[in-house]
């Protein structure tokens, strides 16, 4: 498993998705995978940045480890901010909703577009793992 750790702050989303994406350059990623795993990552990243420590600023980690049988991803993100199980929320998804713009609907992205999301809260961490096969 390797990992980086960045300040979370918007601009450093492009090499959080950098990081992913060449931990994965071996791989052949099917363009639908690459394009899922991205926007996920920006929800998640971006979620962190807006929630986890606002108004102050804080560092988040990021883990990627490949596994084998079947051929999958398992990317984890982990904060010191205010905990939060993003999990917990439902997104509603009704057109009033919708056109409102109400919270949510990424994180229901992110459920949707996985194939699998776990949180747990540990020694004062958020802990989000997404996983998705990559065959």
């Amino acid at each position: 498993m390797n990992s980086m750790t960045v300040t979370a702050e918007e601009d450093k989303l492009d090499e959080v998705i950098d990081f992913v994406m060449d931990e994965l350059s071996e791989y052949e990623l099917d363009e639908d995978i690459q394009m899922q795993l991205e926007l996920a990552i920006e929800e998640i990243f971006v979620n962190i940045v807006s929630y986890a420590y606002n108004p102050n600023v804080g560092d988040a980690e990021v883990h990627v480890e490949v596994k084998e049988n079947p051929l999958s991803v398992e990317i984890g993100f982990l904060d010191s901010g205010v905990p939060f199980n993003p999990l917990e929320q439902d997104a509603d998804t009704s057109k009033e909703a919708l056109e409102d713009h109400e919270g949510g609907l990424g994180i229901h992205m992110v459920k949707k577009l996985m194939d699998s999301v776990a949180y747990t809260y540990e020694d004062g961490k958020n802990i989000l793992w997404i996983k998705k096969r990559m065959e």
